[in-house]
């Protein structure tokens, strides 16, 4: 095999000599984008206290107290990241999104960079970076595994960019081991290396494949995966069903039937950008080597409309059409007389701030409870409503506890239906000295099977108690544990 196929991109990418000046000019920039994502990562911090966990992040805080390579619902990164967190922060909820809120900032900066590598002056960069902040916001807002995934799409563009415009194909190995890492945060980043193997092998990257290094990268991402995978053979692939028995619910209730009005919802006012920035890989002559980034988008957006996949499967891809039309975008400007550059450089901008704003105002915990602005941001922002009621919930298990005879507390147990509730009172259940929840929750696909027969059982046993004052999404059984046996 050749070591070095012959360079793809313009002879002046590989050019490693930089003037003093240049050097300090992309120094600057780096700091613009820098101060850009700090900002999103103060946003995060100064707002990540006014709600409460949501039910997921209980779940992963329980799974990070109990550290394995694989669990059912997903796999084990983001526990591993919970965990830090716990050992770092406590319980303290601020502590425990203080890395959701990094990595999104970090992948701000990894999109403006990959604006830098493609050609892209300040301008290019600080506009590529901004389309990203709105999807990074609510992302970042919650410790959830789905922000990892969206980092680790974002750092395997940005390394398949500098290895299209650099032509070395040494950064397949940084391909391979970002693409490992994403597998271990959301097995869907296997739609996305499938994209990038039809991507590379429809253009004029397929020449790599001359060389070690694909394969080298390719052993890098089994070798990451390869505890995930013994975990999963050792338990007989039960995610496997986990997720098989979520896909086929989100199509009966139709929650993937709007993947494609999906995208343009999810990019908001930059779709044009992702759009010109497609186009721009695909059919301009000067970006040739970038062709490769248009062919993994549409391959990897056409595997998941024939799979039935969910709109924000595809979310972590935009960044990188991102910085391609802000390039687009920037030379455009440069054929533009003075007014009507300005003119558009004035509604670009808007656009932007709009968008922004706009997702604020939904993904961030901001608006008061039960305000007509809450309810407005409900409706876009599911999560919201399972970031509450959970202490409330606690509280009442307490009073009913205390309202039981004193024979009856011995043996008490709590079955609880669903993982957050399991959370809610492992977390809060100790300073009430209630005991720790009995859930199948996650732990066996059975479980499924059973929930009726677990409401029917619930309804029963609650009856002649009074909890009108927990939402129903929140309550739970209090029983005697010797009465749980099968």
């Amino acid at each position: 095999m050749a070591s070095n196929p012959e360079p793809i991109a313009p002879a002046d990418a590989l050019n490693t000599i930089k003037s003093s000046s240049v050097t300090s000019h992309r120094k600057n920039n780096f700091a613009v984008l820098f101060a850009i994502a700090a900002a999103t990562l103060v946003l995060h911090l100064l707002t990540a206290a006014r709600y409460g966990f949501n039910r997921d992040e209980l779940a992963i805080l329980e799974d990070a107290r109990h550290l394995a390579w694989g669990y059912v619902a997903y796999p084990p990164l983001t526990p591993l990241f919970g965990r830090l967190a716990l050992t770092l922060f406590g319980t303290s909820l601020v502590g425990f999104r203080f890395f959701s809120a990094l990595v999104q900032a970090i992948t701000v900066v990894l999109t403006g960079s990959m604006a830098k590598d493609m050609g892209g002056g300040r301008p290019a960069q600080v506009v590529a970076a901004c389309a990203s902040i709105p999807f990074s916001l609510g992302a970042g807002a919650l410790m959830q595994y789905m922000t990892f995934d969206y980092f680790a799409w974002v750092l395997t563009a940005f390394f398949l960019v500098r290895l299209l415009k650099t032509s070395n194909p040494r950064y397949f190995l940084l391909v391979g081991a970002s693409i490992g890492l994403g597998v271990l945060a959301k097995y869907t980043m296997l739609f996305f290396a499938a994209g990038i193997l039809a991507g590379l092998l429809l253009s004029d990257a397929r020449k790599y494949f001359q060389t070690i290094w694909p394969w080298l990268g390719l052993l890098i991402s089994l070798l990451v995966v390869a505890p995930n995978f013994l975990w999963q053979v050792r338990h007989h692939f039960i995610t496997y069903d986990f997720l098989r028995f979520i896909h086929q619910r989100d199509v009966a209730e139709g929650l993937t039937s709007t993947f494609l009005p999906d995208q343009l919802e999810m990019t908001l006012l930059s779709f044009p950008l992702w759009i010109a920035g497609l186009l721009f890989c695909l059919r301009t002559r000067q970006t040739r080597c970038l062709r490769a980034l248009g062919w993994t988008f549409l391959v990897t957006l056409l595997l998941f409309v024939i799979a039935n996949g969910r709109g924000y499967y595809l979310a972590p891809a935009y960044p990188m059409l991102y910085a391609a039309g802000a390039i687009w975008g920037e030379r455009w400007l440069s054929t533009l007389n003075s007014p009507r550059a300005q003119a558009v450089r004035v509604a670009v901008t808007a656009a932007l701030a709009l968008s922004i704003l706009g997702a604020m105002a939904v993904a961030l915990p901001l608006a008061p409870i039960n305000s007509l602005w809450f309810r407005l941001a409900d409706k876009v922002n599911l999560t919201l409503r399972d970031e509450l009621g959970w202490q409330d919930l606690v509280s009442t298990l307490a009073q009913l506890r205390d309202s039981l005879p004193p024979e009856s507390r011995v043996h008490l147990g709590i079955l609880a239906e669903n993982y957050g509730e399991v959370g809610a009172i492992n977390l809060y259940g100790p300073s009430h000295g209630l005991p720790r929840a009995i859930s199948g929750a996650q732990n066996k696909i059975t479980t499924i099977a059973v929930s009726s027969s677990i409401r029917h059982i619930r309804a029963r046993r609650i009856c002649d108690t009074d909890i009108s004052g927990v939402p129903p999404s929140r309550s739970a059984l209090l029983h005697d544990r010797n009465n749980t046996v099968g």
